[in-house]
């Protein structure tokens, strides 16, 4: 049996904004105007924010707290030439707002802010605010390595957005930290889904973001199914991480490995294979192959009283040598080397120094 090298489960950690950034491009029938400044009065304190647009009419600004707003635009002899009611707000996970105008309108028919529309502005500030309170002292536990209570506040954190798959993946890692391992499992069965729907639900997240980090839950999840003893579940849930990473090598590693270990010499062999290609420097990967290798002959020997060995036996535990000539299976290759008649290379480490 192999020592496995498994996917750690890894902590993340967040910032939470209560303020929004905002962009726009500023119009009067149709045609862009530059050098205009657009300015935003907070109705809840007067504070005031401050915007010029570029030569395409276009403006950019952050740190804009969340609740309601006048908008005004100011042409290039400071007159006043438009003003309207709006709502900075936190939608679908984005703080990203649009304030474009068309100054033609004036303005007019701009509806206000209602009570309940403050009301409403009100609570996702304080919901806001409130996560961020959560994310601080989640941070502070991770930092500390106490990762009960940082899965206990990531908990709450759920509750409050149950839609951030990102939350309920790193429960799922503080969950296999904590040896919690069927839970860890349930957690991530619940997140995989939500991730790779991610894109449908918010059309602005990272499709590549989302599938890497459903890649790493599986190569988890079979990690935590070893842990249980639940070998064909791990050997699937590696199978999928194959196939989603885009840096599939540890997930062909794991799936070598935990074949060799259930018997699948066959199956084994083809992972260590794909291992290799994706990692050629991986020397662990040579041993196991070499192992399989010997573990699919017949065991006859020739007439020196040598193993005979299938092809390539002897190339994947000299490669192992040459790339880990004091690892930890040096060992084990080089009697099986002797075993095999082989001669083993004694200058490995010599050029390793050059």
């Amino acid at each position: 049996m192999v020592t496995l090298l498994f996917l750690a489960a890894s902590a993340s950690a967040w910032s939470q904004s209560s303020t929004a950034r905002v962009k726009g491009t500023i119009t009067a029938g149709g045609k862009p105007l530059p050098d205009v400044q657009v300015v935003l009065t907070s109705k809840d304190n007067g504070r005031k924010f401050k915007f010029k647009t570029d030569k395409n009419g276009q403006l950019t600004g952050y740190g804009v707290p969340f609740g309601g707003y006048d908008e005004e635009v100011f042409n290039t002899s400071g007159e006043a030439v438009f003003k309207k009611a709006l709502n900075i707000v936190s939608e679908n996970g984005t703080t990203e707002n649009d304030i474009s105008v068309d100054v033609s309108a004036g303005g007019a028919g701009q509806p206000t802010v209602s009570k309940e529309e403050m009301d409403k502005l009100k609570a996702e500030r304080e919901k806001g605010l409130n996560m961020n309170a959560l994310i601080t002292q989640y941070n502070s536990a991770q930092a500390a390595k106490n990762w009960q209570q940082a899965a206990d506040l990531l908990k709450q954190m759920i509750t409050a957005e149950p839609a951030r798959w990102e939350y309920q993946k790193a429960l799922g890692d503080m969950q296999s930290n904590l040896g919690q391992y069927q839970e860890a499992v349930d957690t991530y069965e619940k997140v995989i889904p939500l991730a790779q729907n991610a894109t449908k639900t918010d059309p602005k997240a990272d499709p590549a973001k989302a599938k890497a980090a459903v890649a790493q839950m599986l190569g988890s999840e079979g990690n935590a199914y070893l842990k249980l003893k639940k070998n064909p579940e791990a050997i699937a849930a590696f199978t999928k991480a194959a196939e989603m990473d885009p840096n599939p090598a540890t997930a062909y590693w794991n799936l070598c490995a935990t074949e060799y270990n259930a018997g699948d010499m066959k199956g084994a062999s083809a992972a260590c294979d794909k291992a290799i290609a994706a990692d050629p420097n991986r020397a662990d990967a040579y041993f196991i192959k070499g192992s399989v290798l010997i573990g699919m002959s017949d065991g006859k020997l020739d007439a020196n009283g040598h193993y005979i060995a299938l092809p390539g036996t002897k190339e994947a535990f000299n490669k192992y040598l040459e790339l880990a000539p004091d690892g930890p299976h040096a060992g084990e290759v080089k009697q099986m080397m002797e075993m095999l008649g082989a001669k083993i290379e004694t200058t490995y480490k010599e050029r390793k120094k050059k």
